[in-house]
């Protein structure tokens, strides 16, 4: 096993990764009891990774086809950006690379497991997973792999797996970009790492009752951007609780398919939004940051950044990469009213500079969709559509909107999320 990976060329194994410790686990010419205790730490790692993603089955096949569409190598980054069939040399090398993993997929474990009295690679070939709550595992990627595996397990050669993979490559991209759908930032010692985030909720448009021109907006800038044309960054602002971060995560799942990504950026991460739209450049996805409860306050600079990215920096920002943000605010950074006299205490610089610039960053957003507060018919209408579809029965509709009425009084006014927060309360107890 340890020569056939060692003969790969585009699809390399590090040597730190899972499965080169089973190969060098398997291959090792030590002492047995030394190479016995080798394997059993590979299979529990192997087990471990088999957790976290909700494999099962033949965890060995399964961890060979996540190195293959996870892998970000020099093909599959250009098949990402070019669909067509690709010709000439590099398909030599495809095909080398793909009759290797055609034998690593059926290796015989029967060998080794003899000659050290063991039977952990058989158990991990027809692993039989205990069934766990989707919340506890990360499903996108346990679901995918899953798919592709069991089609390269049927494939007969390696011309035929390199098929199946250039078929995901082709609808899905490859690496972490081609299993998730939403993103967040983190700052390590190498700069910015973008981490998926396995736990998304499964939200749609539909569940969003009401504010039909508003999602009717949001999915037409959203399409026009997805299909190469000119889109504009969306501010969408309003009340609390009226339903701009759902619109948004909304919209992430419903376009997944289509190649669209959400990251979501922190106000203190704005000054790595430079470094972030460089590793996003060359990705052949349509990128949207997203920036929830947006809003500054008079002390705080950071929306500099944010304008120098939008609009006025040298470097452009890429036309795959667009900013929907959420906030409370129309205007976004907290005016004074020191901000409308003509001059400041000291008479030394005129302050109508200083208002015209923090109004400005609310300006570079192209589109900006208001979302105020439901009518008390409207409020009505989402409480007995969410009762619905919670199948909440116990209340006939005049006691359910008595409830709502006083519910809303307590809890901050009318408003989606007031609603839904009654129902979960409802639904949470017996009448």
């Amino acid at each position: 096993m340890l020569n056939l990976l060692e003969n790969l060329i585009l699809y390399r194994v590090d040597s730190d990764s899972l499965i080169m410790k089973i190969a060098e686990a398997v291959s090792a010419d030590i002492d047995r009891d030394k190479q016995r205790a080798q394997c059993y730490e590979a299979i529990k790692e192997l087990l471990e990774t088999a957790t976290h993603y909700g494999w099962n089955h033949n965890l060995w096949q399964c961890l060979l086809t996540y190195h293959l569409l996870y892998d970000e190598n020099s093909y599959t980054l250009s098949k990402e950006r070019v669909k067509d069939d690709f010709d000439g040399s590099i398909q030599a090398f495809l095909l080398h690379d793909m009759e290797l993993f055609h034998q690593l997929f059926h290796y015989d474990f029967s060998v080794v497991e003899q000659r050290l009295n063991i039977d952990c690679f058989g158990i991990i070939c027809e692993y039989q997973a205990v069934k766990k709550r989707k919340e506890l595992v990360d499903d996108m990627t346990g679901t995918k792999i899953t798919e592709i595996n069991q089609k390269l397990v049927e494939a007969e050669s390696g011309q035929v797996m390199l098929d199946v993979v250039n078929r995901f490559y082709e609808i899905y991209g490859c690496g972490k970009f081609a299993f998730h759908k939403a993103f967040r930032l983190q700052e390590g010692a190498d700069g910015v790492e973008i981490i998926p985030i396995t736990n998304m909720a499964k939200i749609t448009l539909d569940d969003l009752i009401g504010y039909k021109t508003q999602k009717q907006e949001l999915i037409e800038n959203t399409e026009a951007f997805l299909r190469g044309f000119h889109a504009n960054n969306v501010l969408l602002y309003g009340e609390s609780g009226t339903g701009k971060s759902t619109s948004i995560k909304g919209i992430a799942n419903q376009y997944y398919e289509q190649g669209l990504r959400l990251i979501e950026i922190h106000k203190h991460q704005f000054h790595l939004l430079n470094e972030l739209m460089l590793k996003l450049k060359s990705r052949n996805y349509g990128f949207i940051i997203y920036m929830d409860d947006l809003s500054f306050e008079e002390h705080e600079i950071e929306y500099k950044y944010l304008k120098a990215v939008i609009e006025g920096g040298l470097e452009m920002k890429p036309k795959h990469v667009l900013i929907y943000a959420t906030s409370n605010r129309r205007h976004l950074i907290k005016e004074t009213w020191r901000d409308r006299n003509d001059v400041n205490e000291e008479q030394d610089l005129h302050i109508s500079e200083t208002m015209s610039e923090k109004l400005s960053l609310a300006a570079r957003f192209g589109i900006s969709i208001y979302y105020g507060r439901p009518s008390n018919q409207e409020y009505q209408n989402i409480v007995r559509k969410l009762a619905e579809a919670a199948n909440l029965t116990a209340y006939s509709e005049q006691e359910l909107w008595q409830k709502a009425t006083a519910w809303e009084l307590r809890h901050g006014g009318v408003s989606g999320r007031c609603a839904r927060q009654l129902i979960d309360h409802l639904t949470s107890k017996p009448k």
